[in-house]
């Protein structure tokens, strides 16, 4: 079977005081889902599983209604800062922002139930894929520490900073019944060259 891993298109930020923050994609990222879904629409996807958090349900809504696929809601691919109750990308952090800041004394603060037990939910969950969609091609889509961390025991490495996926990077895993998992590919974003 395969799996196309792929990261979720570019969100807003949101800071919450009523809960973990959750938001929804940009209209740059609402474009970035639907260029990610022109380029799928022609390869064969047999079934959608994203992540519970919105960014990740947006982003696979296109393809899903493209190929009149019901998508499967995976709690197990929530990303690793899912319980903060502010969310900023990446790209809109200075280096004083409190995510920044927090990475530079402990790394690992970004897991937040821990880095051993992350890397174990999101190894188990994409076993579970595996397990359930056998001789299937199925699009995942989840966040960048998920696709990192998952790619990085792939290959039989252990560190989650070593690989990290663009908005919407597409990267191709083949995995089979008995184990053996085999990286083909690592964040192809060619699909979104003509986007800002």
């Amino acid at each position: 079977m395969e799996l196309l891993v792929i990261r979720h298109a570019r969100p807003e930020a949101e800071v919450r005081d009523d809960g973990p923050a959750d938001p929804p994609l940009s209209p740059l990222g609402l474009r970035q889902a639907e260029a990610t879904a022109d380029f799928l629409a022609g390869e064969t996807v047999d079934a959608i599983v994203t992540s519970t958090m919105r960014r990740a349900i947006e982003t696979g809504r296109p393809l899903a209604e493209r190929l009149d696929i019901s998508p499967e809601r995976l709690d197990g691919l929530k990303e690793s800062d899912h319980q903060r109750a502010s969310y900023t990308p990446m790209e809109d952090m200075d280096k004083d922002h409190e995510v920044i800041q927090e990475y530079l004394e402990d790394p690992l603060l970004m897991f937040s139930d821990g880095y051993d037990i992350f890397r174990d939910r999101i190894r188990d969950t994409f076993d579970a894929i595996v397990a359930n969609h056998s001789g299937q091609a199925v699009a995942v889509f989840c966040h960048s520490m998920v696709a990192s961390v998952y790619l990085q025991t792939v290959l039989g490495h252990d560190d989650p900073f070593a690989l990290i996926s663009d908005y919407c990077g597409i990267s191709r895993v083949t995995a089979s019944s008995t184990g053996i998992r085999t990286l083909r590919s690592i964040n192809e974003t060619a699909h979104l060259r003509h986007l800002p």
